[in-house]
């Protein structure tokens, strides 16, 4: 009889995988790497699936949800590797002899990208009822070899992410959280470590469902995200043996009054979580590599290479007080610098002069904003006659208490708990697996896209109705929102299937629901309602951790009372993004005008490259204080570098672009045309000095390699 096969590898030419199979038959991710690399063998691997269930606990009591006695019971059946695509496939089944629980692990990698998504389903094969209480997307054990020396050496990664401050990296030892274990007993691991939760329904409010770990010695890192919209995620990052590990769930019992019956022929499927890597270049090669990930990854639309320009009329402009009078001058004014859609913000649905917050949802014109016998239609054709795309703000899954669809729509179509309506600052939640909700929401966007013709929905999000919905008996709020959140992408997914060049904009009070489950579909994603524009530097800069540049939407809103050198800044914000384009442009002086259509100009002139680059940060992930920011975007041809001097700091400094090492270059100023930088590049150690004389103010520089005698 021929012995078993002990072990398998799956990958491809930037990423390899290796599995060992014990002698009882359970399996073991050991290495995760490159092809060639030796692994670090089987200490400090986890099964590929940790599940927790009532009467299924973990090995090792703490706040850690690996170890689990159901992960440690799953037995390898079978595996089977393919091709869809670009993508290779990896499924592995596994199954618990015990109580019937099969375990189904799809490891998905798009080619040549070194980055590796993975989900489970679980299905109940046996005659019990599994009532589940977490289950992990991806786990993954001895990331660093079993060396106390390299956990000494190692840093956790993980964003802040709040109203007006989102994206703020942070970094340290992961010692500070994981202290060497001394004394007489060691168990290679702790109760507790550092994990992260996103909670109720902002998957971003608090701090972004991403973390890495990075070697500050060898550059050797992993970025992770979790792919999910809604608030409830988990992530540990902790050691295990000596080695570090991750574990990625979604929502757990313990953190979102989650669980789920399983019952015997039925299935659970996880949301996805995605693992990048880079064996050298540190976070910024990590999230380089996401960023393609990301583009292969999400659904393709024409948007993500024209990257045309939007003007929106709210931040420090109207503030959610549009009227045709207020909005016809700053049409023209969007039109002359250059803008390609034009957006009508919140207010346009109220009439009410005791508030619109909680009367909203049917989303009809406001006649008072829009006077005369073609309504707002008299301002969607100008927008059409002056080049422009109409587009409107919404805010769908909200139904206020005032609004007469609070009435109309059953009870069973909102958030309900104990039976009861939920309500949060005067609103109430649909709940899109009603079909009453859907259909609501379906007669609305047919109407202004099919109907009105408008190119462009700005999809927001203001509220937090707590743990869930439990709209069934037995149901937990948490799975209630886990079910609601799918059909929210479900939902989504129907519109642009309907309307496949509508473009869709993500925001929720700006990036509150920053998460590549809306960003795989939609394709802007708001980066935060911060209005001051020295404030907004470091928001811009981060933003390419989160989102591809061309997804990434920053305010550019020049003021009246700016000065030259703040509207420079403020336009900067958004070169290396998508320009949101707003403020009280007609109200510029024309120096200052001049300045906003040379950036818009600019803008067009390199805008076909940035769906192709990816980022680094020359000065490392932006501190919120930082005194000098910098962002750099990068293709195999050409570098843009966007760098901000804020107030209070040397009027020099010197950044590092390793990816150009050694290569002669050249150093051209593309905005704004009046700057007096001073640019000194120095090949052999990849260091660009920049001089910027006065504060505040900011540049786009283009750096292009040169051949040998070149000019």
């Amino acid at each position: 009889m021929e012995k078993e096969q002990r072990s398998f590898r799956w990958g491809h030419e930037a990423l390899h995988l290796e599995f060992v199979l014990g002698d009882d038959g359970s399996a073991r991710l050991t290495h995760l790497g490159l092809p060639g690399e030796a692994g670090s063998g089987p200490q400090g691997s986890l099964p590929l699936v940790e599940v927790t269930a009532t009467g299924h606990g973990r090995g090792w009591s703490g706040s850690r949800l690996i170890h689990t006695d159901l992960g440690g019971r799953l037995r390898h059946r079978t595996h089977r590797a393919a091709r869809d695509g670009d993508w290779h496939t990896l499924t592995v089944h596994l199954h618990d002899p015990d109580t019937g629980l099969v375990a189904e692990v799809t490891y998905r990698s798009p080619d040549g990208i070194p980055v590796l998504r993975s989900e489970v389903t679980l299905r109940n094969e046996g005659q019990a009822t599994l009532h589940l209480e977490s289950v992990s997307s991806l786990a993954v054990g001895g990331l660093t070899p079993p060396d106390p020396a390299v956990i000494d050496a190692a840093d956790l990664l993980w964003a802040e992410n709040d109203w007006l401050t989102e994206c703020r990296w942070q970094r340290q030892p992961m010692r500070l959280t994981t202290p060497a274990h001394s004394g007489r007993v060691s168990n290679g691991h702790g109760r507790a470590g550092f994990a992260l939760n996103g909670q109720r329904t902002w998957s971003s409010c608090g701090r972004l469902p991403m973390g890495g770990l990075t070697d500050r010695r060898t550059g050797r890192t992993w970025v992770w995200q979790i792919e999910h919209n809604g608030g409830g995620w988990r992530w540990e990052c902790e050691e295990r043996d000596k080695a570090a590990y991750v574990a990625l769930f979604g929502p757990t019992d313990t953190h979102h009054d989650w669980r789920h019956s399983l019952e015997p022929g039925a299935a659970f499927h996880t949301v996805p979580a995605a693992l990048s890597f880079t064996a050298d270049g540190g976070p910024d090669a990590a999230f380089a590599a996401l960023t393609r990930y990301r583009r292969a990854q999400r659904r393709p639309h024409a948007d993500h290479q024209r990257l045309p320009v939007i003007f929106n009329d709210y931040m420090n402009c109207l503030m959610g007080d549009p009227t045709t009078e207020k909005l016809l001058p700053l049409i023209d004014a969007a039109a002359d610098a250059g803008a390609e859609y034009f957006v009508i913000d919140a207010g346009w649905y109220d009439g009410d002069n005791d508030g619109w917050w909680d009367s909203v949802g049917a989303w009809e014109p406001a006649a008072s904003r829009f006077p005369g016998a073609r309504g707002i239609h008299e301002v969607l054709d100008r927008i059409r006659e002056r080049g422009m795309v109409p587009g409107l703000w919404l805010e769908p899954e909200v139904i206020g208490v005032r609004s007469p669809m609070a009435k109309s729509l059953p009870d069973e179509a909102f958030f309900r708990r104990d039976g009861a309506r939920v309500t949060e600052n005067g609103r109430h939640h649909l709940d899109l697996r009603h079909p009453a909700a859907r259909a609501h929401l379906d007669q609305v966007v047919d109407r202004l896209v099919g109907e009105w013709g408008v190119g462009y929905l700005k999809l927001d999000h203001n509220i937090n109705p707590g743990s869930g919905t439990s709209a069934h008996p037995g149901e937990t709020p948490g799975a209630g929102l886990l079910g609601h959140n799918r059909a929210h992408l479900d939902w989504l997914d129907g519109i642009l299937d309907r309307y496949p060049h509508l473009v869709v904009e993500n925001c929720s009070s700006g990036g509150m629901r920053w998460d590549y489950a809306l960003l795989s579909r939609l394709q802007l994603q708001s980066t935060s309602d911060q209005q001051n524009l020295h404030l907004y530097a470091p928001i811009a800069a981060s933003a390419p951790t989160a989102a591809t540049p061309e997804q990434g939407a920053v305010w550019a809103y020049p003021q009246p009372e700016d000065s030259l050198d703040e509207v420079a800044f403020t336009m900067v914000n958004a070169l290396l993004g998508r320009i949101h384009l707003s403020g009280r442009i007609p109200e510029l002086q024309p120096e200052a005008r001049a300045l906003v259509h040379e950036a818009i100009a600019a803008y067009k002139a390199i805008r076909a490259d940035l769906p192709q680059a990816v980022p680094s940060w020359p000065l490392d992930l932006p501190g919120w204080d930082d005194p000098w920011i910098a962002l750099a975007l990068h293709t195999p041809a050409t570098t843009y570098l966007t760098a901000w001097r804020r107030p209070g700091t040397d009027s020099t400094a010197t950044l590092h672009l390793p990816h150009l090492r050694d290569t002669a270059a050249r150093v051209d100023l593309l905005y704004p045309s009046v700057s007096r930088a001073v640019s000194a590049w120095t090949p052999d150690t990849a260091e660009l000095s920049l001089t910027l004389p006065s504060a505040p103010s900011a540049v786009l520089l283009r750096i292009t390699p040169t051949a040998p005698g070149a000019p």
